[in-house]
């Protein structure tokens, strides 16, 4: 259980153990020498799927933490993806916004939006429903990310 002190405390048992799920899969890319962003896809608390930004280790143009996770979750009717929440260590880029909103997914948890949040007005703008950890893990994840491999991070936004 966290400590009353902990910013995150406010988030649900459920989200909590998402986010933590998404937060491994950001250390395993970091690990690999990429992006250290994990994703989650879940539908009423069961994992559809995990990702995590791929784009270094394949040499791709997309496959984002989301986008990651969302392809691992393999095609689904549009139905499901109207139940599910997305769970990111940091919040999403236009593209994966984009991809959010394509699916209808009306929920995402967002592990810290202090070093990117671009997307989020267009989100909200569509109704989806943001919850911001705020956790301190994400943040220094990013913090290490944009200190240590900051010629990465720029490439991975498009700059």
């Amino acid at each position: 259980m966290p400590a009353a002190s902990d910013p995150t405390s406010f988030l649900a048992p459920e989200d909590r153990r998402l986010l933590d799920l998404a937060i491994e899969q950001a250390e395993l890319g970091w690990d690999e020498g990429g992006v250290p962003i994990g994703a989650v896809l879940a539908r009423g608390g069961e994992v559809l799927s995990v990702g995590r930004n791929r784009r270094v280790q394949q040499g791709s143009a997309i496959l984002h933490g989301e986008t990651d996770a969302l392809e691992r979750a393999g095609r689904q009717p549009a139905t499901v993806y109207k139940e599910c929440t997305l769970y990111t260590t940091l919040s999403p880029c236009f593209m994966c916004a984009g991809c959010a909103l394509l699916y209808k997914i009306p929920r995402i948890v967002i592990g810290e939006n202090r070093n990117f949040s671009v997307s989020e007005a267009l989100l909200a703008e569509h109704g989806v429903e943001l919850v911001v950890a705020d956790d301190e893990r994400c943040v220094d994840l990013m913090d290490r990310m944009m200190t240590e491999r900051g010629e990465i991070w720029n490439e991975d936004i498009g700059e």
